[in-house]
């Protein structure tokens, strides 16, 4: 492994670019609230950032990465402030009506998900509007936690290849492993102690190039941009776990 490609635990990205500090982007008092909240959970694991630099400092881009625990949205939003960017989830419209969460949810720019309504369509609308205006989305291709016994990535919805294929930013695949260990959202077991590891490994920006000039809403192209999408997430999980992935998906999308 790179030597410049390994962050120690708990160092989440360097911030650095060419040894001059990196601008952090403001996220205004919520965001800065969210992190009060936020960062002394994380510290329940081990942090282990790999490849923290690889993403971008500034301007829009989508973060596509494996989800395994529903301690998931809180250890990756730690990560992408850690690099020094402000995050943009999906995340449900309920949570808006939560007292405090719903003032931090929607005063940090969070787009909300309003299923089974005909406003559905709307939260890809809205990241599509943020990206325009420079910001970091993280999706979570397959729409819930895995359902694969052993937390492998499963056959992915579209909403990510729509986001990459409509937009000229670039497409980071983000592989995490160690929440699941920590809260496991299927069995409801919370095994705090004694503390695990919890790595997140980024790879290089996924040439689409390929993909990019023909019909951005074509099912064929979406289909093979999701795929190679979590094919790549697939690969990165496999790096950090040091095991070799099924040869099949689980289909639970």
């Amino acid at each position: 492994m790179d030597c410049a490609n390994r962050h120690a635990a708990g160092s989440g990205g360097n911030g650095f670019r060419g040894g001059v500090l990196a601008r952090r982007e403001k996220g205004g008092f919520w965001v800065g609230l969210a992190a009060i909240v936020f960062y002394p959970v994380t510290a329940i694991g081990k942090r282990v950032y790999r490849g923290g630099e690889k993403v971008p400092r500034e301007g829009g881009a989508v973060l596509v990465m494996n989800h395994i625990s529903h301690l998931d949205p809180v250890v990756d939003a730690v990560f992408v402030h850690r690099q020094r960017r402000v995050p943009r989830f999906f995340l449900k419209e309920s949570l808006k009506q939560v007292p405090v969460l719903g003032r931090i949810v929607d005063g940090s720019g969070q787009i909300p998900v309003s299923r089974g309504s005909s406003a559905a369509g709307d939260s890809l609308k809205h990241a599509h509007e943020a990206l325009a205006e420079g910001k970091v989305i993280v999706i979570y291709p397959e729409g819930t936690i895995t359902k694969d016994p052993e937390g492998w990535p499963a056959k992915a919805f579209t909403g990510a290849a729509r986001l990459a294929l409509q937009n000229d930013v670039p497409v980071i695949p983000v592989a995490r492993w160690g929440t699941n260990r920590i809260f496991n959202g299927y069995t409801k077991k919370f095994t705090p102690l004694p503390r695990k590891t919890v790595t997140h490994l980024v790879g290089d920006p996924i040439d689409l190039s390929r993909y990019r000039g023909g019909n951005p809403r074509s099912a064929k192209a979406l289909r093979e941009v999701t795929d190679v999408i979590m094919d790549r997430i697939t690969e990165l999980l496999a790096e950090i776990r040091q095991e070799q992935p099924p040869a099949k998906k689980p289909d639970d999308a």
